[in-house]
């Protein structure tokens, strides 16, 4: 077959590199447009066009995919069918119907569950214990497509949005390719998505990054794992910006957002339901350490409010 992938970050490069060694013909990879990265904000080729340039397929990355000029180039190339992993933006129908098999999505989520654009952070966030991918045929409206296939995968204690976007993205990679083989045997029975069961995952903002000491400490732990990479987990520690990369919930109790222990290397703060240990921290303008280093070069007496 004839297929033009769509995606963007990392995420869909696992899924881009299965497509390439399966058999079929990847015609082109349609990206994001470059962006500006790191401290020079030099501008940056998505790992997706970094992996297409290696293996000699060709990518397009228009700035607007509703145009005549863009439709015309799609239908040059003539898919049989288009396979969808992240790419950033919502399919117009002239795009979507013109494959003759349709355009596949991989999600990162179990449908109809965490529809929208962040579905791994905040299934973490949630406090979800199992996650997963479901490959879906797509239609006009935001993951609202009928369900082809799905795969399930535990959430473990020490997983990050970054560490559970990995095995998501290997995991999605082999079921587009298993829904592939099957939607070319005709052995495959989309199926309509419960809309009562529907919930949203959308994208993510800074401030969903910061800290309310207020909340139970077991939501504290969530929100500081499922919101790496970023926007990051913070707070403030005598006025200055306080980046929050580990914590585990711990013993005791105390009044939410005020350090009760500071002196053997760990730091504990109260919450509203319970406490927390900060294991990894970065003070504005300092580096990012564990908790004991921290402290041999910043002292933190008990009864500082974090966050105040």
């Amino acid at each position: 077959m004839k297929i033009v992938f769509m995606g963007t970050p990392e995420f869909a490069v696992p899924s881009l590199g299965a497509l390439a060694e399966s058999g079929d013909e990847v015609v082109a990879l349609i990206a994001q447009p470059d962006r500006p990265s790191g401290r020079g904000r030099k501008l940056t080729p998505p790992p997706t066009k970094q992996l297409a340039e290696r293996l000699g397929i060709p990518v397009l990355q228009p700035s607007r995919i509703r145009t005549d000029e863009f439709i015309q180039e799609l239908k040059k190339l003539n898919p049989d069918l288009i396979c969808v992993v992240a790419y950033g933006k919502i399919l117009p129908k002239a795009v979507l119907d013109l494959p003759r098999l349709g355009c596949v999505n991989v999600h990162a989520s179990l449908l109809p569950e965490y529809r929208g654009a962040a579905p791994i952070n905040w299934a973490i966030a949630c406090g979800e214990k199992v996650t997963g991918v479901t490959t879906m045929m797509m239609d006009e409206g935001m993951d609202t497509g009928d369900i082809l296939l799905k795969r399930e995968i535990p959430i473990d204690e020490e997983d990050t949005g970054e560490t559970l976007s990995g095995k998501l993205s290997q995991l999605g990679a082999k079921l587009l390719i298993e829904t592939i083989e099957l939607l070319k045997k005709r052995e495959l029975r989309p199926q309509k998505q419960d809309e009562s069961r529907a919930t949203y995952a959308p994208l993510l903002k800074k401030e969903d990054g910061k800290i309310d000491w207020g909340r139970p400490a077991v939501e504290i732990e969530n929100q500081v794992r499922g919101m790496l990479p970023w926007p990051g987990a913070f707070t403030t520690l005598d006025g200055k910006l306080l980046k929050v990369y580990k914590v585990r919930v711990s013993d005791g109790a105390g009044k939410p957002g005020v350090v009760i222990e500071s002196n053997t290397g760990t730091i504990r703060v109260g919450t509203g339901e319970g406490t927390v240990d900060i294991q990894e921290l970065q003070i504005e303008g300092g580096k990012r350490l564990d908790s004991k280093a921290f402290l041999a070069g910043r002292k933190i007496n008990p009864g500082t409010v974090l966050g105040r």
